[in-house]
């Protein structure tokens, strides 16, 4: 698990924003940009996809990133890559050291399936990325995105260590308060994020938090 820190000076950024518990985010990055997810308050999950802006059909493919790195967990160096063979992003400053590429966006049925019947209504990550989608519905860079383009997520910050006889297991989270995670983008990409609000696992410490979100230009 490399922990790399970053060089870049939070001042100098061109966005900056607290992203409430529970809350999604959908958001541009150019080429080069490099996007911050901050951890503020400790063993928080950040569910994340990514979409080619010019092409949403291109987006975000855990299983081409888990067999080009050899690896099911993510870290500083870790190319994102895309269903088309292509890198998207790459993780270029992690001080939490390793990130879940398995456990997936908790939703109505699963959560129905994994505690009860009366979690059925509970939010959840899934209901969050459609409530980003429809939230920016009209705008341009965004407006292609739909229901079946919800795939297979990264865990920004999750602990979902793959058990002996192949099982997932949802542990408390390895990361801290302040642990961050920084990926520059190869091509323009949309952000979708659901800061997840589960309450069912020791993902989120049972109490879902705000993380930071910060932006560089590529100059």
């Amino acid at each position: 698990m490399p922990i790399v820190e970053s060089q870049l000076e939070t001042q100098r950024a061109s966005y900056d924003y607290t992203l409430p518990a529970g809350e999604p985010w959908l958001h541009p990055l150019k080429r080069g940009d490099v996007l911050r997810i901050l951890d503020l308050e400790g063993n928080q999950a950040v569910d994340t996809l990514f979409y080619n802006s010019a092409d949403p059909l291109e987006r975000y493919s855990a299983q081409d990133t888990i067999r080009e790195q050899g690896n099911l967990y993510l870290t500083a160096g870790s190319v994102l890559m895309s269903n088309f063979g292509n890198p998207m992003l790459t993780i270029v400053a992690d001080t939490c050291g390793r990130h879940d590429t398995l456990g997936g966006a908790c939703a109505a049925e699963s959560n129905t399936v994994r505690y009860a019947l009366e979690k059925r209504y509970m939010h959840n990550c899934r209901d969050s990325f459609l409530n980003a989608i429809t939230r920016h519905c009209g705008c341009d860079a965004h407006a292609r995105l739909t229901k079946r383009d919800i795939v297979s997520n990264i865990n920004f910050f999750m602990n979902v260590p793959v058990t002996p006889d192949g099982k997932l297991s949802f542990e408390d989270g390895i990361s801290a308060p302040g642990k961050y995670v920084e990926v520059r983008a190869h091509m323009d990409v949309s952000v979708l994020i659901s800061n997840c609000p589960q309450l069912n696992n020791p993902c989120n410490g049972y109490n879902p938090t705000p993380v930071r979100l910060t932006i560089w230009g590529a100059s």
